[in-house]
């Protein structure tokens, strides 16, 4: 057995007032539960650091970058990262990297019990739209402030496995597990700020959006065979809600760990890394069952093309 016990440290709204520095003081606070309940792992949500700040339009983008982080650790996260060595705890979190070239990403690191920085993902699936929309009851610009990812989904050995990261709607697309079940993924794990309601339909209720979201994640688990750690950011930041619902799911795709509210909140699951052989051995042995062949529709084209 390859036990890890893993902290999944969902974080409660965020508001745009709110410094860097308190937040971290949040995280830190999280942490120190998880090392009381003897973790080995702690993972964050999606753009840990502050508010979702994409539902923000701005006219000149570069006024979007006091959300973003030019260093990692930097002077505000430096703590985190000093306590988690002290305690001896592996992270996982995400923030807005922007690039010693000026770029723009929406990232997530891996960090190892010695607090070095062992991997790293930037979000490839972005959602949303570039420009201000009247027809949204909420705007979701993350195609504005964000590029797409160019590290694709590289998987990382720490803590005796291989782990993986993917951001929020990735969570939604078969084909970022599937990239990382290619690889042998034993753990993915993802962090997310989803709005409870739909910008574009009222009929879309947060019960609904909830189910697609554990849909995906027991989905991609199940067929990969993998570990998946889901983290929200949740409650009402700026007057907009999101979930919560963080889950921790095992490699049969059943969770074995949820959140019950929408605040800071710690739930814990010992995650054997060997309960993925027996179905990446069977069921989801891809050497044995994959028929690529037949599968070039799914690199070759993106949008749907009707051909009968």
């Amino acid at each position: 057995m390859r036990n890890v016990i893993v902290g999944a440290a969902q974080m409660g709204a965020i508001q745009k007032a709110d410094s860097r520095e308190s937040v971290v003081a949040r995280m830190i606070a999280l942490l120190e539960q998880a090392a009381a309940r003897k973790c080995d792992f702690v993972v964050y949500p999606e753009l840990t650091l502050t508010t979702f700040f994409p539902r923000w339009y701005y006219e000149d983008n570069a006024e979007a970058d006091q959300w973003f982080e030019r260093d990692m650790p930097g002077a505000a996260t430096q703590p985190l990262f000093d306590r988690a060595r002290e305690l001896g705890i592996a992270l996982s979190f995400g923030y807005g990297e922007l690039t010693p070239e000026g770029d723009h990403y929406n990232t997530s690191i891996l960090v190892d019990r010695d607090s070095s920085i062992v991997g790293k993902y930037r979000k490839v699936h972005l959602p949303g739209h570039t420009d201000y929309d009247t027809a949204r009851t909420h705007q979701h610009l993350e195609k504005r402030y964000f590029l797409p990812g160019d590290l694709g989904f590289p998987v990382f050995r720490m803590l005796d496995g291989i782990f993986g990261m993917c951001i929020c709607n990735d969570r939604r697309w078969p084909e970022t597990y599937r990239v990382m079940g290619l690889q042998g993924v034993e753990m993915i794990v993802l962090g997310f700020n989803t709005p409870a309601t739909n910008s574009l339909s009222g009929d879309e209720k947060p019960e609904q959006r909830i189910f697609h979201h554990k849909l995906s994640l027991q989905a991609g688990a199940y067929q990969n065979s993998t570990w998946v750690v889901a983290v929200a950011k949740a409650g009402v930041e700026d007057g907009f809600p999101l979930f919560g619902a963080s889950c921790i799911v095992d490699p049969s795709g059943e969770i074995v760990a949820e959140t019950t509210t929408e605040d800071d909140e710690l739930i814990v699951a010992e995650c054997d890394l060997d309960a993925t052989t027996f179905g990446k051995e069977t069921i989801f042995n891809f050497a044995q069952h994959r028929r690529t062949e037949h599968y070039g529709l799914i690199t070759g084209q993106t949008g749907v093309k009707v051909t009968v």
